[in-house]
């Protein structure tokens, strides 16, 4: 029977090395939408000024602190650990899913060899974040999109990342994947196939809390909302 994405047992994985404590609140309110933040532990040496931040939020958060001092200069002691505990993890079958916070590329393997296993990966991390360690998650979030200061209140649009302009090839192609004969496709499959096409696809990337608001705005496409039915896209250069 399949898991129930809400009940998903999470190991959520923090590289305090490459990770702000800012993002503490807001990691965890995504994760929540996610599943269960059923283990938490971050990853480094909290004896240093790097690590200092994430002190003040391991006991708020609930977060198991991993201390691992930098014995060799050169050595990522961190990374081995984390690794190892996410093996382990993995193999004892006590999780559902990860939650690998980190902009290291390093880590490219380890969530690709997760997801070899059938298990469910998501990352966090920068804007910096390389290609290899997006795409090698089922989903990536953007931090930057997380941070308090992303809007000036609730009700307010995100701060753009990317500029609109670059959201309409990756929609385009993604309604290519799915569309009927006449072009039209409904913008909840676009969405999911968004998400695999360019697992690191978030609205907000380009100000808008909403798929709907983002495709509208791109004046790329028709779109097509009648009542007591999903709304549809169409890329307007499908149309006859």
């Amino acid at each position: 029977m399949p898991i129930d994405p809400t009940s998903r047992r999470l190991a959520v994985l923090i590289d305090a090395d490459n990770a702000s404590p800012r993002i503490a609140e807001e990691l965890f309110a995504e994760i929540a939408k996610l599943g269960e933040a059923s283990v938490r532990r971050i990853y480094g040496d909290f004896s240093s000024e790097r690590s200092k931040g994430w002190r003040d939020v391991l006991v708020r958060y609930a977060i198991i602190p991993q201390q691992q001092f930098a014995y060799t200069t050169g050595k990522n002691a961190t990374d081995i650990t984390l690794v190892i505990d996410a093996m382990d993890l993995l193999h004892g079958g006590r999780v559902d899913g990860f939650c690998l916070v980190s902009s290291d590329s390093d880590f490219t393997r380890l969530a690709s060899r997760i997801r070899e296993q059938g298990i469910v990966v998501y990352g966090f991390g920068e804007k910096k974040t390389p290609e290899s360690l997006r795409h090698a998650c089922d989903r990536f979030f953007l931090t930057e999109n997380l941070l308090p200061d992303s809007a000036d209140a609730a009700d307010m649009a995100p701060r753009a990342l990317e500029p609109l302009k670059s959201a309409t090839p990756l929609i385009r192609a993604a309604i290519g994947q799915i569309e009927t004969e006449d072009g039209w496709a409904n913008l909840g499959e676009v969405g999911n196939q968004l998400q695999k096409l360019a697992p690191d696809f978030d609205p907000r990337t380009y100000g808008f809390k909403k798929l709907s608001d983002l495709v509208r705005k791109t004046n790329a496409f028709n779109v097509e909302a009648k009542q007591g039915t999903p709304l549809r896209i169409q890329s307007k250069r499908s149309r006859p």
